[in-house]
């Protein structure tokens, strides 16, 4: 039976999902409107650019970790002090309160993310979280770029041109072609290409998670992951 890799980003529409084999070959890329639509095609691994595992107080250690690792300016793309009670809240004023009240506020970008972040948890439990797994695009392009930090934002020209690249060559052979046929979608503001590349840098993680070659960071050293209350590992993968 063929093992499918999928990678996640979420876009203005819901999310981004890149599937392809595990041994490689053409690659596939949807706009689904749902978590539960971007889930529906069988897959063996896969990985998302969005938290999963929330403290209900304080910060995750794998994000201050990630952070170090990307250095300035990159780290400024690692959102700090999600927690989970902050699910829970409608409008913004309120969810910031109660974000100082436990030591630390709440950006607006963060808070944006919320309902995106919302609809894992919903979905994720422990046993799911042995096929899919939290990483970051931009720990994983620096890595496909030898380890050096990228100096281009994602959404300028440069910077989309380098990280196509670094892409194919990984053997992601036809993003051009699914650049043309999402062109539509774009226009529209349902998602914008650096989704989708960001997607395709989920899709090489997940391979990595699958034959264990992937980096975890976690925060804790050489201790056991940190999980939250409801069982959940925090760390990012790449």
């Amino acid at each position: 039976m063929t093992k499918f890799l999928v990678g996640i980003d979420g876009c203005r529409a819901g999310w981004i999902a890149v599937r392809r084999a595990a041994t490689g070959g053409a690659s596939e890329a949807i706009i689904a409107r749902s978590w539960s639509e971007a889930m529906a095609r069988r897959f063996r691994m896969a990985a998302v650019d969005m938290p999963i595992g929330l403290p209900d107080s304080g910060p995750r250690l794998c994000d201050s970790e990630a952070r170090r690792k990307l250095g300035w300016p990159r780290m400024l793309s690692v959102f700090l002090h999600l927690r989970r009670p902050l699910l829970t809240f409608d409008t913004y004023a309120p969810a910031n309160d109660w974000a100082r009240a436990d030591g630390k506020g709440l950006s607006k970008q963060a808070w944006f993310l919320l309902p995106k972040i919302a609809e894992i948890d919903a979905w994720i439990t422990p046993g799911r979280q042995s096929r899919l797994r939290e990483a970051h695009p931009e720990l994983i392009f620096q890595a496909l770029n030898g380890g050096k930090p990228l100096t281009d934002g994602k959404k300028t020209p440069t910077g989309h041109r380098r990280r196509r690249r670094l892409l194919e060559r990984a053997g992601f052979a036809d993003i051009g072609t699914w650049l043309d046929r999402l062109t539509p979608a774009f226009r529209r503001g349902e998602a914008a290409p650096d989704d989708l590349l960001d997607a395709y840098a989920c899709c090489w993680t997940a391979g990595r998670l699958l034959d264990g070659t992937a980096v975890r960071l976690t925060g804790c050293g050489d201790r056991p992951s940190r999980r939250d209350g409801r069982g959940l590992v925090m760390e990012i993968c790449y």
